[in-house]
């Protein structure tokens, strides 16, 4: 990330968020998940803003209101939701900060599906080994992204998931591309012509890809640490940059 950005870091129970305010959205997010300790909570959807933000640097309910937008949680929330009945509590109400909140499409297609299925599946592979997961999630921010009630819509999110496996660091990369399905000539001017008359973005299909872990970062600027080279993608398609269209959980490699 450009050292120049503003960045604030927002502790959270079992999870963090490296929030953008100039942007009204987090750059990133990172959650500890330990599937032995795990709890079912019932949700609370009470969505509010963190106090330790000003209201004008979050992107609020306005710009998902009367719109076909969702609030997609970036923090999965049944993920920090461990520990004791106190760490719990807190943990489920503390994804509802809306500095965990970034617009997506409210079409629940199969891309989507695989997406939001993604910690469930790599935490059952987990489960073998060490049965902990860290995930990092959050919207790639292009400076091109269309403009919608004040926020500049991310096109795409990624997702990195770290794990042990053999005694080893392992890790896996995923970008999930909500941009109109039309050629880049024609999505140009479909997203120009919402921002002029003040629609939200004609956004696309979910389409989810893995890719390679090095791929996120080059994206979006964030140091991964280790993560890159404990990538579980063969070498060769590493080398190529290949990403891969994901139809399935099959199809994914761990």
């Amino acid at each position: 990330m450009d050292p120049g950005i503003e960045t604030v870091v927002l502790p959270y129970t079992h999870f963090s968020v490296v929030f953008r305010p100039d942007r009204r959205l987090a750059a990133s997010t990172a959650v500890m998940i330990d599937g032995s300790k795990l709890i079912e909570v019932d949700r609370t959807n009470d969505w509010r803003f963190d106090p330790r933000i000003a209201d004008s640097h979050q992107a609020g309910d306005p710009v998902y209101k009367n719109n076909r937008l969702d609030k997609g949680h970036l923090v999965r929330r049944l993920d920090p939701v461990w520990g004791v009945t106190s760490e719990t509590a807190a943990a489920n109400s503390d994804t509802f900060h809306y500095t965990n909140a970034a617009p997506q499409m409210d079409i629940f297609n199969q891309g989507k599906q695989l997406w939001q299925g993604l910690e469930d599946f790599l935490l059952d592979h987990a489960k073998a080994f060490h049965r902990k997961l860290s995930v990092f999630t959050g919207p790639v921010l292009e400076d091109t992204d269309p403009p919608y009630r004040g926020v500049k819509v991310p096109l795409r999110f990624w997702k990195v998931a770290a794990f042990v496996q053999d005694g080893d660091l392992a890790a896996t990369a995923y970008v999930l591309d909500q941009s109109p399905d039309l050629s880049r000539d024609a999505a140009a001017r479909a997203l120009a012509d919402a921002a002029r008359a003040g629609d939200p973005p004609p956004l696309g299909a979910f389409r989810t890809f893995q890719v390679p872990v090095a791929d996120v970062a080059d994206i979006t600027g964030l140091d991964l640490g280790p993560l890159p080279a404990a990538d579980r993608l063969p070498p060769h398609v590493r080398a190529e940059k290949r990403w891969t269209r994901l139809e399935r959980f099959e199809d994914i490699v761990v």
